[in-house]
């Protein structure tokens, strides 16, 4: 009998002495289309990340297919993650309508006419639902931005004490070294909407940024999805499917040897931050004009004090990436080997 207890003592020591594991919780703010669509596909595959909700932000007017897609992409998890409508204008600047789109197809997940979805979004805006969730678990929640960032600036003009409750922000946007997308130096999610990334990058809080500087280097190659299409039973046909309309789309007008992926990094980030390499500096964005939606910031001491940037945060910018450990990690997860 007392060996007996002894050995049930030193079990129960032996388990309190392990780390206590907790996952890290994230909002994912996006707007999906083909990109976010895997990006969302690629964290509900890590064990150590907890989606805690999905806002939906929009790029054009069009943000009941957007929403419709995120809903398809928790119905195929099987998980009960709440999806929360955001906001259909930009701040200031008009929406464009909503149309064909040659990248992501007229449904917007490679025109391939996914089933309807049974289940439907919350009715809490995307915005109250940043503001509750962040006292609810204040210096926990990070935030995902991976479309433009309206949810987020009207989250702050709605209780301004969101930026002490928030852990972290990643924001997939803007371009300093590489060129734009949209205009020549303007990327698609900053150009959408400049004040309101404008906002987020001088609130107080942290934020840290992924632009084309280093986007522009993650590319997926095709023996990648088709081995992910092959091996991953669940998730590896509709990654597959919806990729093909903007891979070929980005071969032909970015001469690119695969699909680019802008979205990965931040999720990437969650699981090894040392994946990347980074600068800190104040940004800021052009409003208006015709360099909207330019993301600028200072490269010499001197310029730092200049009255754009003087007192603004610090953001930690993304200027590289180990590629061959990405792809790994990529890989791993996207087959089911990662953990």
């Amino acid at each position: 009998m007392k060996r007996t207890i002894r050995l049930i003592s030193t079990i129960l020591l032996f388990c309190c002495s392990l780390p206590i594991y907790s996952q890290k919780k994230i909002i994912i703010d996006c707007d999906p289309g083909v990109d976010d669509a895997m990006e969302v596909v690629l964290a509900l595959q890590i064990p150590e990340i907890e989606i805690v909700g999905i806002t939906i932000t929009c790029n054009d007017v069009n943000i009941g297919q957007r929403t419709k897609n995120a809903l398809r992409i928790v119905e195929l998890s099987g998980k009960k993650i709440p999806v929360f409508v955001g906001a259909i204008r930009p701040l200031v600047v008009d929406p464009l309508p909503a149309g064909p789109n040659p990248i992501h197809g007229e449904d917007l997940l490679g025109n391939t006419n996914q089933p309807e979805p049974k289940i439907f979004a919350e009715q809490k805006t995307a915005a109250q639902f940043i503001v509750d969730i962040a006292k609810e678990y204040p210096g926990e929640i990070t935030i995902l931005a991976e479309g433009r960032c309206t949810n987020l600036a009207d989250a702050i003009r709605l209780d301004s004490n969101v930026t002490k409750n928030i852990k972290e922000v990643l924001v997939s946007g803007g371009t300093f070294h590489a060129g734009g997308l949209i205009t020549p130096v303007a990327e698609p999610n900053i150009w959408f909407d400049p004040h309101a990334a404008d906002m987020v990058f001088t609130a107080p809080w942290k934020v840290i940024e992924f632009g084309l500087d280093v986007n522009m280097k993650i590319v997926i190659s095709d023996s990648i999805l088709l081995r992910v299409k092959n091996e991953n039973p669940k998730y590896g046909n509709f990654i597959y499917s919806i990729t093909r309309l903007t891979r070929d789309f980005q071969m032909k007008n970015l001469h690119t040897d695969g699909l680019i992926d802008p979205g990965s990094p931040l999720i990437l980030y969650m699981v090894d931050s040392t994946l990347f390499k980074f600068t800190k500096a104040p940004v800021r964005v052009v409003t208006e004009g015709l360099a909207i939606g330019q993301t600028i910031a200072p490269v010499y001491p001197f310029q730092f004090e200049d009255l754009a940037f003087k007192n603004k945060p610090l953001v930690s910018i993304a200027t590289d990436v180990d590629i061959k450990r990405f792809l790994d990690y990529y890989q791993q997860i996207m087959l089911g080997k990662y953990h």
